[in-house]
């Protein structure tokens, strides 16, 4: 499932075509994907002005001139495809229609925004913008990690003294908001911290120091397009690259890359998911 950083270089990549433009023509193929689509939904989208992209979590946020939002999640296997140049410099013509395109979204500019899903397990819905963190999606997240909000007094607030193992507890998205498997196991990593150790065997030190290492982690995979393992594509159909710069995640057996380290990556399973980490670099 996509994670923070590849909703976010999506994100980053409707913005040209969306922002500022309106929805021409709003298409609809289906009853819903893994929820049924708000009523009406097609109606409400077309005519409206795009005003802002957002992203809260692994959720994009398309605010509307109405005064509605569009959230969009992608699921496992949800894209958001650009067609048509919306600068207006080339004439592209849009690809013949597949048949997992869900949602077509056809802008003023001459693009065309394409959710395809295989696997039906992204979702749509249409909220009022002003009520939007009230939201049963989006009402109980935690703190955007690359935000004012995420700071060292309040993951040691989160963690101290818990005996939930460090993995477990920064997926949940009650602590920290986009986190997944993926970014965990590479700032478990970078940080030195085994991920099952107890929150409670951490100091407050430790836990503090998770913060930038974080921050620095999802920077880089964003700065990287994302890591494309399977079914991501960014907004333009490119792969993302971080999936090259992965220190542990996916490389089970493989040489420790910390220098003067002669062990291998190991892999465990924790609540049902992967878990890769160093023996000797992680403590």
């Amino acid at each position: 499932m996509p994670e923070l950083p590849e909703v976010e270089t999506v994100r980053k990549g409707l913005i040209p075509a969306m922002e500022g433009s309106v929805i021409a023509r709003a298409q609809v193929n289906r009853p819903d994907l893994r929820w049924p689509f708000p009523d009406r939904m097609a109606e409400r989208l077309t005519g409206q002005k795009v005003l802002q992209l957002r992203r809260r979590s692994k959720y994009i946020l398309c605010d509307l001139a109405s005064g509605e939002s569009l959230l969009i999640h992608l699921g496992m296997s949800g894209r958001m495809l650009i067609s048509g140049d919306p600068l207006g410099n080339f004439v592209h013509e849009h690809p013949a229609p597949e048949k997992h395109d869900h949602v077509v979204l056809d802008m003023e500019n001459g693009a065309r925004i394409t959710f395809n899903d295989p696997r039906r397990f992204g979702a749509m819905d249409l909220l009022p913008t002003a009520e939007g963190d009230a939201h049963p999606l989006l009402c109980n997240i935690g703190p955007e990690p690359l935000g004012n909000d995420f700071h060292e007094s309040h993951l040691v607030r989160v963690l101290k003294g818990r005996k939930t193992a460090i993995k477990t507890a920064l997926l949940d998205q009650k602590n920290v908001a986009g986190l997944g498997n993926i970014y965990v196991c590479e700032a478990l990593f970078r940080s030195g911290i085994h991920p099952t150790r107890p929150c409670a065997r951490l100091s407050e030190t430790r836990i503090e120091s998770l913060v930038p290492i974080i921050r620095d982690v999802l920077s880089d995979a964003i700065a990287a397009g994302g890591s494309s393992l399977k079914d991501f594509r960014q907004a333009d159909g490119e792969l993302g690259y971080f999936q090259h710069s992965f220190d542990v995640y996916g490389r089970e057996d493989q040489p420790c890359r910390s220098p003067g380290c002669a062990d291998k990556i190991r892999r465990i399973v924790q609540s049902g998911r992967s878990s890769f980490y160093c023996p000797t670099c992680q403590r």
